[in-house]
């Protein structure tokens, strides 16, 4: 069965987001599990096959409204990410990357004119974009940032290096942010600009079936039209990011159930001792608790989706929401890789692979321990970061 079933937890779900989550299940059946084990052996992903399929069925950016955005539900949002991470993590960062990171910063924080050449065609799947904020030196500390805008002139010139952005290498806008003289901004940086250069990060043992790179910016010229007017401060990144910690509390999920369901059917049909070892009680007790596990991180992720569609979900609140489903998502795979075990190993088999892709998703959007200090800071209303 289904480990969600367990509560009956479809019945909290409309019809219409029913119907949206099997839309993209069975996309993800059909596009990614045939595909996913060789994309993730050989660490390349077809980003642009994807995005093209993606865009048809309205996932892209598809939370925010208007500019060939679906418009949907904060929940019917979270559903798409759940089913698109049970297929990979990183055919999820794909779809978060490109709509809770790049697309967002651009639909919040862009002028009517960005807007309106870049947003229909990233939501369509035509045009890639990526969004440059972890520095070499910087992840969880980006107030820290060593990139640079100066004006020079009616112009802007970037310098410096974004680290482990996803997309980068196919992007084709990259959102940048940089630190001038009055603050932290952000720049819609078409990826063909002169002084831009995008690598590949190989020999990854996570997130394998996902583009990853390094972007370096050399002198970079940009018209004051690249920057985006409506971002002003570190509050404006950060922002961004909380989109997208959104879409991981639910992700995290689709991978957690990948493995249980894995691990269930596994256990029934594997035979140790003349019996299913699913017949012994401490293989039960395990999947017991996993099941229960999933669930409580299920009922997390509809409250804060039900917080985000009524405008009230807090920043602190996806911080509880990211640690806690992603803590639990990685324990699970752990222990469903000793239910199946040497099996558990195999490519042939997604738990490995799941449990792999979780150490990224584990501290990418904010490591374990930023989001205890985000929490903590709300409990205490003492800030321990300095």
């Amino acid at each position: 069965m289904d480990p969600l079933e367990l509560l009956d937890l479809d019945g909290t779900l409309s019809p219409e987001d029913r119907d949206m989550r099997a839309v993209v299940r069975r996309v993800v059946d059909e596009r990614v599990r045939p595909h996913v084990a060789t994309w993730y052996e050989e660490g390349r992903v077809p980003v642009r096959e994807l995005a093209a399929e993606f865009g048809k069925l309205g996932l892209l950016g598809m939370h925010l409204t208007g500019y060939g955005c679906a418009g949907a539900t904060a929940t019917a949002y979270g559903l798409a990410c759940l089913e698109l991470e049970a297929g990979d993590s990183g055919v999820r960062s794909l779809v978060s990357v490109q709509g809770s990171l790049a697309m967002f910063a651009i639909h919040r924080y862009g002028s009517e004119e960005q807007r309106q050449r870049w947003l229909p065609p990233m939501a369509a799947g035509e045009a890639i974009g990526c969004f440059g904020l972890t520095e070499p030196d910087h992840g969880s500390d980006p107030a820290g940032m060593a990139t640079r805008a100066r004006r020079d002139g009616g112009d802007w010139v970037l310098t410096g290096g974004k680290m482990w952005i996803t997309n980068a290498p196919v992007a084709d806008v990259a959102v940048i942010w940089a630190r001038t003289d009055e603050g932290v901004r952000g720049f819609a940086v078409p990826m063909d600009t002169p002084g831009v250069t995008a690598r590949e990060i190989t020999h990854k043992m996570s997130l394998r079936a996902s583009s990853t790179g390094e972007i370096v910016l050399d002198d970079v010229r940009l018209p004051d039209d690249a920057r985006l007017p409506g971002a002003e401060g570190l509050k404006a990144p950060l922002s961004c990011l909380t989109e997208a910690r959104y879409g991981i509390v639910w992700g995290a999920l689709g991978a957690a159930r990948d493995c249980l369901t894995t691990a269930l059917d596994y256990a029934v049909s594997r035979e140790q001792f003349g019996r299913p070892i699913a017949g012994f009680q401490l293989t039960q007790a395990k999947l017991a608790d996993m099941a229960v596990e999933l669930q409580k991180g299920y009922l997390l992720a509809r409250h804060l989706g039900t917080l985000a569609d009524a405008g009230r979900l807090r920043p602190e609140q996806v911080s509880v929401g990211k640690l806690n489903n992603v803590r639990e998502a990685i324990a699970i795979a752990r222990q469903c890789r000793t239910i199946l075990g040497a099996n558990g190993i195999s490519a042939e088999y997604p738990v490995m692979r799941h449990a792999n892709n979780l150490e990224s998703v584990l501290t990418y959007e904010g490591t374990s321990e930023v989001h205890q200090l985000v929490i903590g800071q709300k409990l205490t209303g003492v800030s321990a970061f300095v």
